[in-house]
């Protein structure tokens, strides 16, 4: 995954050497402005001195620029690098994910990688673009992205978005620029990573918690352990899984926020009142990432194997078409497989699957109306429940969601379809934006870990609210007219 560019000091040599024709002491100097309007300093410098004997001496300061994601959780390989007049561009290709059997599709769209600059002595602006990314699984998505960018890379905190990132469709590219103040190594993000060292470092936290057990349901094809927190003691049962589509980091910060409040992982252990009372309530079962191979590999929506596991939840098509395929399976997708065997033995009451969207500017919920036993119940719950919980926390909204399915026309093999069906339950996928937050926007930092952190921290009110109702028959009367179901549109332009 890394890879140097071997001809960009003849690019420089080249340049230099076509402007040098006239003059026996001649030097060039390029210099041009950031993205803010700074002029910064030469990027190149040359002498040329002519000799008696018609010798040519040549010195010239070359910046280089290296390309690596050869890392956790890093994407991003040097397609080239190209300096065109004034400006220097290096273009980067974004690494697909294995072949999907089920979708016969490499997916990708999540990048992250390192950049490592030297040999400059003063500030320098260089253009990076993915030259690759009109060809991504969600091209449209790019429109209004922009690109996370830091030099501590283990600190959530410190990513900021660049505010230049500008994707042109008629050439399929996406690029943005970064002013290199020195030597030294920036990383450049779809979103901020969460890396399997701080999956870890969250599983010791929640195994040295007094009031949680954390299990190993089994194995992932690379070995690695799929564990599940279990934390409560309540009647109800609801289960909350997090990153089957390992690009979409926001969920594991989603994660991280819930069982730190549930927890009390930074009060030593204290909770509030909130969470005593729905801990009464429920005995929650929470995997923090569905698919740790994928998120160590850096892929966007595949396993190991290739596997979307969001596509592994039953088995579909038919062997008298010769569309047959089996799922889930231990030796495609063993995440799925080992943790619908525990919800087979638990039962669930309540369900989230926890994701990210590249298109949508939102927070928002998916239901299960396309699913064959949607009922007035499941529809009164789950009105309330978004209701109470866009109360709760604003970033949060009802109006703007995925269309609906037509009831009995749902794909059974995406999981909380599966899950509603399967058991006849509140269940719903919760998604992010990898952009900015329409809502509620912060430029700068715009949609984040943090703020992921924060709604999943919040979700205990809307959980705590419709838990006495969940297997209540009939109509529901104890809810307003606030809570009442709302049918939402993907169309949010026209609202």
């Amino acid at each position: 995954r890394h890879k140097t560019q071997p001809t960009i000091e003849m690019q420089f040599l080249n340049r230099a050497l076509s402007l040098a024709v006239t003059s026996a002491h001649l030097r060039l100097s390029y210099s041009f402005s950031t993205a803010a309007g700074h002029h910064k300093s030469a990027l190149l410098s040359s002498r040329r001195t002519f000799t008696s004997s018609n010798t040519l001496l040549l010195k010239m300061t070359i910046p280089s620029v290296s390309i690596s994601s050869a890392f956790d959780g890093g994407n991003g390989k040097l397609n080239t690098t190209e300096l065109a007049g004034e400006q220097l561009t290096v273009f980067v290709d974004i690494q697909k994910d294995p072949y999907t059997e089920f979708e016969k599709i490499h997916h990708f769209q999540y990048f992250s990688f390192r950049s490592s600059v030297k040999d400059i002595d003063q500030p320098t602006s260089v253009k990076y673009v993915l030259k690759n990314a009109g060809e991504a699984s969600y091209p449209k998505a790019w429109e209004g992205s922009t690109t996370f960018f830091s030099n501590s890379p283990s600190d959530p905190s410190s990513w900021l978005r660049k505010l230049d990132t500008t994707y042109d469709a008629s050439t399929g590219q996406l690029s943005w620029t970064h002013t290199h103040d020195s030597n030294g190594s920036i990383y450049f993000s779809y979103f901020p990573p969460y890396s399997y060292e701080r999956h870890l470092s969250l599983i010791t936290k929640c195994e040295s918690a007094p009031s949680s057990a954390v299990e190993s349901l089994g194995q992932t094809l690379d070995g690695r352990e799929m564990e599940c927190v279990k934390v409560g003691e309540g009647e109800k049962v609801c289960w909350i899984i997090h990153r089957q589509h390992p690009g979409e980091n926001m969920a594991e910060f989603y994660a991280e926020g819930v069982l730190t409040r549930l927890l009390g992982l930074d009060s030593k252990y204290a909770v509030d009142g909130q969470v005593r009372d729905v801990l009464k309530m429920y005995t929650f079962y929470i995997v923090p990432n569905m698919c740790p191979d994928g998120a160590f590999r850096g892929h966007l929506r595949t396993n190991a194997g290739g596997q979307n596991l969001n596509r592994e939840w039953c088995s579909s098509g038919s062997e008298e078409n010769g569309d047959y395929y089996e799922a889930p399976t231990l030796e495609r997708s063993p995440e799925v497989y080992h943790v619908l065997k525990k919800m087979d033995e638990t039962g669930v009451d309540a369900f989230l699957d926890i994701h990210g969207d590249e298109e949508l500017p939102f927070n928002f919920l998916a239901g299960s109306e396309g699913c064959p036993n949607w009922s007035k119940r499941l529809e009164t719950l789950h009105g309330a429940f978004l209701a109470k919980y866009s109360k709760t926390n604003s970033d949060m909204q009802i109006s703007v969601a995925y269309e609906p399915e037509e009831k009995g026309e749902g794909r059974l093999n995406v999981c909380s379809n599966q899950i509603a069906a399967r058991y006849d339950c509140l269940a719903a996928t919760l998604e992010m934006p990898f952009k900015d937050l329409n809502s509620n926007p912060d430029p700068d930092r715009g949609w984040n870990g943090a703020r992921s952190a924060m709604l999943g921290s919040s979700v205990l009110e809307a959980l705590a609210y419709v838990g006495p109702y969940l297997r209540e028959e009939g109509d529901l009367t104890a809810f307003s007219k606030e809570d009442a179901y709302v049918k939402p549109t993907s169309d949010y332009k026209s609202l």
